[in-house]
């Protein structure tokens, strides 16, 4: 049995982006033979969820590298660039582990003074883990996190969400990335229980009106060719799929009894998934950083040459899918997602899946996503479009599938 098939159902809603794993969600609780106990669905309160009530719409460029994140050390004149960029949609689940392996390397240099170039939920963390090991760092960055890329994501774990393509990566990188996800898993589980939620548990719900195990994926078209020959991936088999390496830690998926589906649909499942509360996690981040005596230049790059004007001879390179044109890195292939914010509902935190949309209630605002509506592209939405403007027709039609769910399940619970 594939990662999926076991792993998908505590991963967040499509990690920016539809993936095939939510259609074999159910294998996994078929496969560990578990139902949620009688009693444990609690009652939900139906949202309010309607296209007059949009307050934002976000769309973020997820930078994929098909051979996974870039984490190698680089000479720019006298400098020495540490690179940590190209994690795809699994930024913000990887950060702590990803920044662990850039400070090591950091520290071998046994320079204290470090630049970090990036302000997104990668550089922050990098940063903060050069601090905690004892270094003086500044941070150089065109906008701080409230204004990067990285809070336009929907704000979940998804730590193999389009993280690299299989072959590309090689036999060596699951164990690297595998060493990524649980430093992570660890270290975010010490912000739980905070002031302010930074970091949460949701109680996710994937729905479906036919069995889950109808639903596939149409086979790779003949003649597609793939990213080895095309230099861009052509089906959603081509990415990697890491997840049984950490099986052992994140809660896995249980099947609903009919009589306890709270939903006006056949076929349901609930995973109990970790997420992210942008504003209270980034406040504190920030807070942690300037309370370590951490400094902020607000300054734009263009060419690597930029950096030899720094003051620092080390520095950690966190600029996200902008180093595909800063730095001249033309593996990176852009990945569009867009996320769709209404008011926040404090009565109803929860999460759905359905009819290849998202919803996350958050207590910065109810997220709602398109992830694939055509139940045909699985990972390969999105992927090669760099279109950064908000798609209002997207966002709505999304809308109206849970406008229509909440509509039918409100009246079933008159």
């Amino acid at each position: 049995m594939k990662r999926r098939d076991l792993f998908a159902g505590s991963l967040a809603l499509g990690a920016l982006a539809a993936r095939s794993a939510w259609t074999s969600i159910p294998a996994a609780a078929q496969a560990l033979n578990r139902t949620a106990p009688a009693g444990s669905v609690p009652h939900l309160t139906p949202m309010r969820v309607h296209a007059d009530q949009i307050a934002d719409i976000k769309v973020c460029l997820r930078p994929f590298r098909p051979m996974g994140p870039r984490l190698d050390v680089e000479k720019i004149g006298d400098k020495t660039v540490i690179h940590n960029y190209g994690h795809g949609g699994s930024g913000w689940s990887l950060s702590w582990g990803s920044a662990d392996i850039a400070v090591g390397k950091a520290a071998a240099t046994l320079d204290k003074k470090i630049a970090v170039i990036g302000c997104g939920v990668i550089g922050l963390t990098s940063a903060l883990t050069a601090q905690r090991a004892g270094m003086d760092v500044t941070i150089y960055t065109k906008d701080l996190l409230p204004h990067t890329r990285s809070v336009r994501a929907n704000g979940s774990w998804t730590p193999d969400s389009r993280v690299a393509l299989t072959k590309p990566a090689g036999d060596a990188f699951p164990a690297l990335w595998e060493q990524m996800a649980r430093y992570s898993w660890k270290t975010y589980r010490d912000y739980l229980g905070l002031p302010g939620n930074p970091i949460d548990f949701r109680d996710n719900y994937i729905l479906s009106d036919i069995p889950f195990d109808q639903k596939h994926f149409p086979p790779p078209q003949p003649g597609a060719g793939d990213y080895s020959t095309t230099g861009k991936p052509q089906h959603t088999s081509e990415f990697a799929d890491y997840g049984d390496l950490i099986r052992d830690i994140i809660p896995n998926p249980e099947e609903i009894d009919p009589r306890d589906n709270p939903f006006p649909v056949a076929h349901a499942r609930r995973a109990n998934m970790m997420m992210f509360n942008f504003g209270a996690y980034g406040h504190l981040l920030l807070s942690e950083f300037y309370q370590a005596g951490g400094k902020i230049v607000i300054r734009e790059f263009h060419n690597p040459g930029d950096l030899k004007s720094l003051p620092e001879n080390v520095i950690i390179n966190c600029p996200g899918y902008a180093a595909h044109d800063w730095w001249q890195d033309k593996t990176l292939i852009p990945v569009r997602g867009q996320t769709t914010w209404l008011p926040p509902q404090a009565d109803a935190l929860y999460g759905v899946e359905y009819k290849g949309a998202a919803l996350l209630s958050k207590t910065d605002g109810v997220m709602v996503q398109a992830l694939d509506f055509s139940h045909t592209l699985g990972e390969m939405v999105g992927v090669g479009n760099s279109f950064e403007h908000a798609d209002r027709s997207e966002a709505e039609q999304a809308i109206g599938i849970f406008e229509d769910l909440f509509a039918r399940m409100g009246k079933e619970h008159v």
